[in-house]
């Protein structure tokens, strides 16, 4: 056969394998995803959104700016996802290096002895039955990359790797919100102790009241007893709301990696909320939430992993070389010395009890599992943003119908308690009832400014805020 010969032959079979390896592996195409209209009720075309907002722009408060730069700086959750990234960089530069020959230095020396009788020479030939080799070689293998498998392994590293450095962006992006979320927590605990103890030193005074108009026979000893009871029942959440903050407190010490102590605070009502709380469009969760990226590279990981999967079937094509140098004697070693030897080979799967059949219809399954998660992903964070969103326009609406409702039932007291001096018709009963009333309306009231601010926060969060510089 002539080398012309050769040569077609080469040429197509090296065009079949080519052919063939584009139908083992298939190109990675993001799924079509139904990722517009995931916020209810929400009609919004502006394509700007509070997600690339900076954190620092979003909270004016400088030391909660103090508390979360400290928890960026420290926290074990966000420490651990930034080893989880350097795994994940070490696995893409190893499955790079995959696509190079493997090299291997030996250098040994070998004492063997033989048996005459099995070597079968006739008595007395004189054959030396103890012998030293020594011998230097190099021996390197390499798989060629027809099917595509290690190319398909690179780019499932590549995934996993970007996977890794997603989740770290979630982790932060949680923590900012967390740490913020405890903050004005805090802050609403200290102010409902705040009122709660400006409205014992009011109760403490009407029971010193009740006492003076039992003596004017204007009262008689009930209401003394039932202005007792007023003044214990706003006392005893007291203790209550205390270790509210101090469990708060220690909340936000774990987050900062601090132990348990005191956290330098501000006042509720120093907090200045954003203004700049536009959610942009749907579309925008995937380029945004890190946890939806993240779930995007996980079905990315599994559909190469199929990938993998699926080239098991196909032969591999080994090349291997090895030489050096070999003597009996040390001395002459790097004379007239030289071996060396080349091989290359095919294998191909015939029978291996069903295991590539398993492990291809096992990558499906999980392809198909990462699939479903994605899609759930994008589902629970459209939900996520709807929820912010109604959350803070229900607490912006509440805070002014609140204020007047706090505005006449501080009315209330202060007419229920004139007309207790000067009028029969009106008993402690009608006092107690407004008093009781206005401080769970007051208390209301810091719930709903404390919804007010988490909203800003959870809103940035599920807008996918916070990991943006």
């Amino acid at each position: 056969m002539t080398s012309r010969k050769y040569q077609y032959i080469t040429l197509g079979l090296t065009g079949l394998i080519v052919l063939a390896s584009c139908k083992v592996n298939q190109v990675y195409k993001r799924p079509d995803l139904k990722a517009g209209g995931l916020y209810r009720d929400s009609s919004a075309r502006d394509t700007s959104s509070a997600a690339v907002l900076p954190w620092r722009s979003l909270f004016s408060d400088t030391t909660l700016q103090g508390l979360i730069q400290e928890g960026i700086s420290n926290n074990l959750n966000l420490q651990t996802a930034i080893l989880k990234i350097s795994e994940a960089d070490a696995s893409l530069r190893a499955s790079k290096a995959a696509y190079l020959p493997s090299l291997d230095a030996t250098i040994q020396a070998t004492k063997a002895k033989s048996s005459q009788a099995a070597l079968n020479f006739p008595a007395g030939t004189g054959i030396n039955l103890n012998t030293i080799t020594y011998q230097a070689s190099l021996s390197a293998s390499w798989e060629v990359n027809i099917w595509g498998q290690l190319s398909s392994l690179k780019r499932q590293a590549l995934a996993n790797y970007l996977e890794s450095d997603a989740a770290k962006r979630a982790v932060q992006t949680q923590l900012i919100a967390d740490i913020a979320n405890d903050y004005y927590n805090l802050l609403s605990l200290d102010e409902q102790l705040r009122v709660t103890e400006e409205t014992v030193k009011n109760r403490i005074k009407d029971v010193e009241t009740m006492k003076v108009l039992k003596e004017g026979a204007i009262v008689n000893g009930a209401a003394v007893v039932q202005s007792e009871a007023n003044r214990y029942s706003a006392e005893v959440s007291i203790p209550d709301l205390k270790q509210s903050i101090r469990e708060t407190e220690n909340a936000l010490c774990i987050l900062l990696a601090r132990t348990p102590g005191p956290i330098k605070r501000n006042k509720l009502a120093d907090q200045v909320p954003s203004g700049q709380l536009n959610a942009g469009l749907s579309t925008q969760l995937l380029r945004n939430r890190p946890d939806v990226q993240e779930s995007e590279f996980a079905f990315r990981s599994a559909f190469e992993n199929t990938n993998v999967a699926h080239s098991y079937f196909y032969p591999t094509l080994t090349i291997t070389a090895s030489g050096g140098l070999s003597s009996l004697q040390l001395k002459n070693l790097f004379d007239n010395s030289i071996f060396y030897n080349l091989v290359g080979g095919l294998t191909q799967p015939i029978f291996n009890k069903g295991q590539n059949k398993a492990r291809y219809h096992i990558a499906q399954a999980q392809q198909k599992e990462a699939f479903n998660t994605f899609q759930q992903t994008i589902l629970t964070a459209g939900q996520e943003v709807s929820n912010a969103l109604y959350s803070y326009e229900n607490a912006v609406s509440k805070q002014k119908l609140r204020a007047k409702q706090i505005q006449a039932l501080e009315k209330s007291v202060s007419y229920t308690n004139e007309l207790l001096r000067y009028s029969s018709s009106t008993n402690y009963t009608d006092v107690l009832t407004s008093e009781q009333s206005l401080l769970a309306a007051q208390l209301s009231g810091v719930n709903d400014r404390l919804q007010e601010l988490q909203a800003i926060v959870n809103l940035y969060k599920a807008l996918g805020g916070g990991w943006q510089q």
